[in-house]
């Protein structure tokens, strides 16, 4: 690959001298150190004719969302690679949204949501609040409550929802499961649902190639969307690995590396140059 001029489309950082990320207690210590956004543009520039462009800082589930909310302005402020922030926040109609966040984000794929979580009445009046506002909302979702996800995507066809890491599918048997492809399939049917390629172990290539062609099998080339998921990434596969397996898929199409997040994170294209 030449000059791939890219947007990450979700990224995490944290700062574990102030910020306490229980969930990192749950995996192998490998990413239990702090991130900051010059690590995440250190492990761009490492990538030969990758031209890393900004990206989406998505929140880290820590236990303090407000301190967050101030560590994660403060970086906003002062780099301009943050194109987007995507915030905590438990989705209601009188739900407090930072005044600069791009969206929200509650993740409904952690042991402490319930099932059902979002088709939830609190939830899709909520979920119909930020459609009115042009709030898009980043859907982490369990990949048995995919089917869940898509009927309040259809309770609510003007909110913009983008399915995170391809429905947590990391497996063959998930992939060829009729459940998943059915969730998956009443998702794209949605006019305002993006799905980001993101989330599966980057290892198997087989994997990879299959659940790539899926997917642009069964979403609309212009919403697809690259994403990394770093630094968690590190846990199941490798930012390399995931990018080459992406660039063999998609070439250098403008669309799926940059220009479908500009659209559906309304990113100004000047702020990129």
């Amino acid at each position: 690959m030449e000059n791939l001029k890219l947007i990450d489309t979700h990224f995490h950082l944290w700062d574990l001298d102030v910020q306490n990320l229980p969930w990192l207690a749950g995996t192998d210590g490998s990413i239990t150190r702090t991130y900051r956004l010059s690590d995440l543009e250190g492990a761009y520039a490492a990538l030969p004719g990758v031209d890393f462009l900004g990206g989406v800082y998505v929140e880290v589930d820590g236990d303090d969302p407000v301190q967050e909310d101030e560590l994660t302005y403060a970086i906003c402020i002062s780099d301009p690679k943050v194109l987007a922030t995507m915030m905590r926040v438990h989705v209601s109609p009188t739900m407090r949204v930072p005044v600069f966040a791009t969206g929200i984000r509650e993740p409904l794929h952690i042991d402490s949501q319930p099932q059902g979580r979002c088709l939830q009445p609190e939830f899709l009046a909520g979920l119909a609040a930020m459609a009115d506002h042009g709030l898009p909302f980043e859907a982490c979702v369990r990949m048995e409550e995919l089917a869940d996800l898509a009927t309040a995507c259809e309770t609510v066809p003007g909110a913009t929802v983008v399915v995170n890491h391809m429905g947590n599918c990391v497996d063959l048997a998930g992939l060829e499961s009729a459940g998943y492809r059915a969730a998956m399939e009443r998702l794209a049917a949605c006019p305002n649902v993006y799905l980001k390629v993101s989330g599966y172990p980057t290892a198997d290539r087989a994997f990879v190639d299959a659940i790539v062609s899926f997917a642009r099998e069964t979403f609309a080339a212009d919403r697809l969307m690259y994403a990394s998921n770093w630094p968690v990434i590190d846990l199941y596969g490798s930012l390399p690995e995931h990018i080459a397996a992406l660039h063999d898929a998609f070439g250098d199409d403008a669309g799926f590396w940059r220009e479908n997040a500009m659209h559906c994170y309304n990113i100004n294209p000047e702020v990129i140059g």
